[in-house]
């Protein structure tokens, strides 16, 4: 089987194109995959950003497992189907030949000499039972890895995002202060620690904000009273 050319640029931003209008397209891996059989079919399901490494991700026909791989290591050339060896034609018959009538010769009968005397069979030799085969561990699913990150801007507003692999599944979302402070409980003390001090330095500066504010409306309603309003 002739080796497969990977993938383009031009190829990987077609198959970008396919997946962002909902459908996955199959490519084949190369000579180049390693572990993996060259020609075997594969789904598309992502092409992660940046383009960088191994950011195609895909599942082999007939298996489970995802795996993320290169552009050197997948094509878009389909293998031609292997052909069947020819079955050899069937071998012609032998020409029949004369039988010979031979004539059997029959001597003297022989003096039959003593029998000797039988020996002892030897004791039967126990073997012991064949070794079963030892099992192979069962192949475990690789699954994608997925950072969840919450960010403050210090002014009392939280924000998260999720990173699958390398690939920015949800952007920056803003979460209320009371959403983070119920999740951080149900972390780590320490996490929740974290983010209790932070959540009381936004009370604190926003309670300040207030009081200024206050003095600023007393301060305003004394001035209009002073011009006789």
């Amino acid at each position: 089987m002739a080796k497969k050319s990977g993938l383009s640029a031009e190829d990987v931003v077609d198959l970008r194109s396919q997946l962002d209008d909902g459908s996955q397209p199959m490519v084949w891996f190369t000579a180049a995959a390693v572990g993996m059989e060259e020609g075997r079919s594969a789904k598309l399901l992502a092409v992660t950003d940046p383009p960088e490494g191994d950011f195609i991700q895909v599942r082999p026909t007939g298996s489970k497992d995802e795996m993320f791989l290169s552009p050197a290591e997948l094509t878009l050339e389909k293998p031609a189907p292997r052909k069947k060896p020819a079955t050899p034609p069937p071998a012609p018959p032998e020409p029949a030949r004369e039988t010979e009538i031979i004539h059997p010769y029959v001597p003297e009968a022989p003096v039959k000499p003593a029998a000797p005397k039988p020996k002892p069979a030897p004791a039967p030799v126990e073997q012991a039972p064949p070794a079963k085969p030892a099992r192979k561990p069962a192949a475990k699913a690789s699954f994608p890895e997925v950072t969840v990150t919450l960010v403050t801007t210090g002014e009392g507003e939280w924000a998260v995002e999720v990173l699958q692999g390398t690939r920015r599944t949800v952007k920056p979302t803003p979460v209320p202060p009371a959403a983070v402070a119920q999740a951080a409980k149900l972390l780590t003390p320490e996490v929740s620690e974290i983010v209790e001090g932070v959540l009381n330095a936004a009370r604190a500066q926003q309670l300040a904000r207030v009081e200024q504010l206050r003095a600023e409306l007393e301060a305003a309603q004394k001035a209009l009273e002073d011009l006789g309003a």
